[in-house]
């Protein structure tokens, strides 16, 4: 029976697919360094670009709302051209559109590469996680390979921002940039070795009309979203809001009828699957919102260089990489519905000390978001393993490309809601004085990193008003997120209750 049982058991990886899978973690690290990076460069870049406070949103998430429309496309290119061909594909352009970006001479050049950057970077992530697949038949070693390539990305996020201050501390912003190129130079060379080729049964036409209208249901949403914050509701947000939801009820019906979909919508029918996308969406939208605004506070109200805001992100990084690492472990005795709810019911802390926190108060501030990253660091563990696991062997690429593109519009979500609700109250709050020549009160009225670039033009009670103005968006940012996390907790003790220890279900 032994032998039978040995000769029925899948292939165990060697050397070769663990060392693929450490080069498959180098695009993974660098997808999540390019969510985040940005956000401790953005002072030293806007003095040199100059960008708008709109421009600055655009900058942060064109790279992840375009990751999130083409993460599904390029998912089924990879099947019909090959995986690995499309990962060499993705991270030869990634590396030359950094050099762009890193040289990018005004903020609309710049906005253009951070959108090529998201076109490009989304080959790269349906790539890596369909090839370990590849690489590891085993369920068990493909399970701890796909815990590793999650953490990967979470660890790229959370050392983003501190990669991006050294960067910048030592060199210029666009050093942040040129990152991706040694890594690129390693995966292509390193590919062909250590890379299994994949290519699927060819299933149908690829059908472009599916591809346009998922771009068409998303874009105009975020755009919506970016002008209504900014100049208020009126026509073209109303027509943005028109165009996507019609886009979005085309493109669901569309898939529904086609004998091959560019997405499978009938996962939806799984709760299990529904939900843990559900908290990864919103969860993300919480963390990604509140880092944008959190590393602008170290450096614009707080007046610390770079350098030393990254080394305040420390902790907070450290405190994902721990969830991440030990939410899988106790997930083999405890429900991960629990474990998530658990952690999550901790970020609601850091979210509390988010919403008090003043001027002057960067420790309330960092143990606040410390605690939302352990939130973080389990979701990205558990959720990811929730979803894939949820439905069966034959469908686990399109869950995988749903967790995929959930994750990265909620981080982009959030930089484009609570960055722009925060703009909002910014400019509520501030109050330029009569006396301030008209380009200084504008640049005042616009945004806290515009005061200070004119601060020589103005008094230190009006600069002091611009600091309390932004934390007071922070705030308010953070109890609209707190109250987003509170309702997917009480989703994970509800809807994900019956899945057992090790992803086992009990009926």
């Amino acid at each position: 029976m032994t032998g039978i049982s040995d000769r029925l058991a899948p292939p165990r990886a060697g050397a070769r697919e663990w060392w693929g899978l450490a080069l498959l973690a180098l695009p993974t690290l660098l997808l999540g360094l390019d969510v985040t990076v940005l956000y401790l460069v953005l002072p030293g870049l806007a003095v040199e670009l100059e960008p708008s406070a709109t421009q600055t949103l655009w900058i942060m998430d064109a790279y992840g709302f375009l990751i999130a429309g083409f993460l599904i496309t390029m998912g089924t290119l990879g099947d019909r051209i090959g995986r690995r061909r499309l990962l060499m594909i993705g991270i030869a352009a990634f590396g030359v559109v950094s050099v762009f970006a890193a040289f990018a001479p005004t903020a609309e050049a710049l906005i253009v590469a951070r959108a090529l950057l998201g076109v490009a970077g989304a080959t790269l992530m349906p790539s890596t996680l369909s090839l370990i697949s590849n690489l590891f038949v085993d369920p068990r070693q493909r399970a701890v390979a796909i815990g590793v390539w999650a953490t990967m990305f979470a660890l790229g996020m959370a050392a983003g921002p501190v990669l991006g201050g050294a960067l910048v501390a030592t060199f210029w912003w666009g050093a942040a940039f040129l990152v991706a190129v040694p890594i690129a130079v390693v995966v292509l060379v390193a590919a062909p070795p250590l890379l299994p080729e994949y290519r699927a049964p060819r299933e149908g036409a690829f059908d472009l009309p599916s591809v346009a209208l998922s771009l068409l249901a998303m874009l105009p949403i975020v755009y919506a979203i970016k002008h209504g914050a900014a100049y208020g509701v009126d026509a073209a947000t109303l027509v943005a809001v028109l165009v996507g939801g019609v886009s979005a009820v085309v493109f669901v019906r569309r898939q529904l009828r086609l004998p091959s979909p560019l997405l499978d919508v009938s996962l939806f029918s799984n709760r299990a699957f529904s939900a843990a996308l559900t908290v990864l969406l919103v969860g993300l939208v919480g963390v990604g919102g509140v880092m944008f605004l959190v590393t602008q506070y170290l450096q614009l109200v707080e007046g610390l260089s770079p350098a030393a805001a990254g080394l305040w992100m420390g902790p907070p990084a450290l405190a994902m990489l721990v969830a991440a690492i030990g939410a899988p472990l106790l997930a083999r005795r405890f429900r991960p519905g629990l474990i998530m709810a658990a952690t999550l019911a901790m970020s609601l802390v850091g979210y509390l000390c988010l919403a008090l926190a003043g001027t002057g108060e960067r420790l309330v501030v960092v143990v606040g978001f410390a605690l939302v990253y352990l939130g973080l660091g389990a979701m990205a563990a558990l959720g990811t393993d929730i979803v894939v696991g949820a439905v069966p062997p034959t469908r686990s690429g399109s869950a995988a490309a749903m967790s995929e593109t959930v994750q990265e519009l909620g981080v982009g979500l959030g930089v484009a809601v609570l960055g722009s609700l925060a703009t909002a109250v910014y400019r509520a709050r501030i109050n330029p004085p009569a006396e301030l020549d008209r380009p200084v009160a504008d640049a005042v009225g616009d945004s806290l990193a515009g005061a200070l670039a004119v601060a020589d033009g103005t008094t230190t009670r009006v600069v002091e008003q611009a600091r309390i103005a932004f934390t007071d968006g922070l705030n308010l940012a953070a109890i609209v997120a707190g109250v987003a996390i509170a309702a997917v907790t009480v989703l994970c003790v509800t809807a994900l209750r019956h899945i057992g220890p090790s992803g086992g279900s009990e009926h």
